[in-house]
């Protein structure tokens, strides 16, 4: 999985950053987040369907980093238009993250790139994993910040097309948060 010819990957959540979770109630077992990755789910109506294409006109390949796992190809990409995408070996969800601690998708994500450039877009992105991503990975990274009410923005994926268009510009890390872009 690496090499300089490869595309950069881009990374992507889902709660919180193709599904916005303004005015939603999350679930608080784990039965309720089986159901809550189902095509029932209602809050699955305020998904931009707009992002599936530009998603797919990034130079980058495309890859769940979701709680979602495979079941982001059955539900969500159908609603953005999207082909099956890889999805990234995570370890087992939290029932709720822990403030001020690495996010629990970090290690693994850079793990997965091995030391290929990446993007990574999710609504639970800090400094903590900042730090960690610009310590333990020796590519060239842009950690994206979206806001989980509103989720992922036009401004946003051009925030993300700007930086890939610039690879070579940048060295090691860059971080942005939604509000910044």
């Amino acid at each position: 999985m690496t090499g300089s010819a490869e595309l950069p990957l881009l990374f992507l959540d889902v709660d919180g950053t193709l599904l916005p979770l303004a005015g939603a109630r999350l679930p608080t077992t784990l039965d309720g987040w089986d159901d809550w990755e189902r095509v029932t789910n209602p809050q699955l109506a305020k998904i931009d369907a707009g992002h599936g294409p530009r998603l797919l006109a990034l130079p980058c390949a495309l890859v769940w980093a979701t709680a979602w796992m495979h079941r982001a190809n059955a539900v969500i990409g159908p609603l953005l238009g999207l082909p099956a995408l890889s999805v990234a070996e995570l370890p087992e969800a939290p029932m709720t993250d822990a403030v001020g601690e690495l996010n629990w998708k970090t290690r693994a994500l850079v793990e997965a790139a091995a030391g290929r450039t990446f993007v990574w877009v999710d609504d639970a992105i800090t400094d903590v994993d900042r730090a960690w991503v610009s310590a333990h990975h020796a590519g060239q990274a842009l950690l994206l910040a979206v806001d989980s009410g509103t989720g992922l923005t036009a401004a946003d994926l051009a925030v993300v097309a700007d930086w890939l268009r610039h690879i070579g510009s940048y060295d090691g890390v860059l971080c942005e948060d939604s509000d910044a872009s």
